[in-house]
């Protein structure tokens, strides 16, 4: 009987592998008329897995690490768990015509090997691993994990394109030079990717920044490198567009990486994560800022510090798949019917 249903799920899956839809061959996700949302293997938006990134434009891969938290654990559940509640996404955005799935070839490519012991070693699997998938071309949105894991994504970024222009949404800057002595932990990231040379420090933007910190000057070095610092208070009570039409005129034509904290929410929307601050973005800001990033030349992202034991009813993790499909939705080559 189960080898039956296995049988079952996976012929759907192949299927849907070469369905024709409007004269795509692309992988689409299987719809919830051919499969219950309650049934199958919870791939990413129920695209198909694969075990490499041969033939596909982009690829969502899990890294499974919490090793460099300081507060709450747990992230290490988040790709698993964001899978789960992204049965829910549908293949086409209304809001803004996007087709990402008719536009593009994209699957799971499952979760990164790490050894979560060892967090500069975990770094390190994460750097192979990851330019693996993205050295030929391919284009990886990664899930996470804990905010350390941008270090290790952002060079193998740079192995491949050079240095990048990073949009950056958190409560945190994540500049700090350590934490407790050590050079590698959440809270350290940015600076490690600037040092290695991996970012191009006039195309880095931060936004949603707030919460106490331990001295006024925690800011400073992220300014003296050259970061535009946009808090949370500055974005209260206003629409974002405005915003990102200036984002925009600010990378050009530049390779762009979007790495997104869920903690950059207010934590109402998102309590699920490991260093909550109160004062956070709106999602409607959110889908703003996402949204506002297309005609980037965006060459991959990271959503990251889902914590799913500190979550409700897996609020955090359906905000978080959600906001992963509209990142989807802005990489090149998605075609929009509006």
């Amino acid at each position: 009987m189960f080898k039956g249903i296995y049988r079952m799920v996976s012929n759907i899956a192949r299927v849907n592998t070469t369905t024709l839809r409007y004269g795509s061959t692309f992988n689409q996700p299987i719809s919830g008329n051919d499969l219950s949302r309650s049934a199958g293997i919870a791939s990413l938006f129920r695209l198909p897995i694969h075990h490499d990134s041969k033939g596909l434009d982009v690829c969502f891969v899990g890294a499974c690490l919490d090793s460099g938290a300081s507060n709450r654990s747990g992230t290490r559940l988040g790709p698993r768990h964001i899978r789960v509640e992204s049965t829910m996404i549908r293949p086409y955005n209304m809001a803004t015509g996007a087709q990402p799935f008719d536009s593009l070839n994209v699957g799971d490519v499952g979760d990164v090997s790490l050894c979560m012991y060892d967090l500069p070693r975990a770094c390190n699997d994460i750097k192979t691993g990851v330019y693996s998938l993205i050295k030929d071309g391919c284009k990886a949105i990664t899930l996470g994990g804990d905010h350390t894991i941008s270090y290790p994504l952002l060079q193998a970024v740079k192995d491949k394109y050079g240095p990048v222009g990073l949009i950056h949404l958190d409560a945190h800057s994540d500049t700090s030079d350590t934490m407790f002595g050590c050079k590698i932990a959440h809270g350290t990231p940015f600076r490690r990717a600037v040092e290695d040379g991996c970012l191009d420090c006039s195309k880095v933007v931060q936004i949603g920044l707030r919460g106490p910190g331990y001295s006024l000057q925690d800011r400073d070095w992220s300014i003296e490198q050259g970061f535009r610092m946009i808090t949370a208070e500055e974005c209260w009570n206003k629409s974002l567009v405005p915003l990102m039409a200036n984002i925009r005129q600010m990378m050009g034509d530049a390779p762009v990486y979007i790495s997104f904290d869920i903690d950059a929410l207010d934590p109402s929307y998102a309590p699920g994560t490991g260093t909550p601050e109160i004062g956070g973005l709106t999602i409607v800001q959110a889908l703003e800022i996402i949204r506002g990033c297309r005609g980037l030349n965006i060459i991959g992202g990271d959503m990251v510090e889902v914590s799913p034991p500190f979550d409700s009813n897996g609020l955090t993790s359906l905000t978080a798949a959600n906001l992963l499909f509209e990142m989807l939705c802005i990489f090149p080559g998605v075609q929009y019917n509006k």
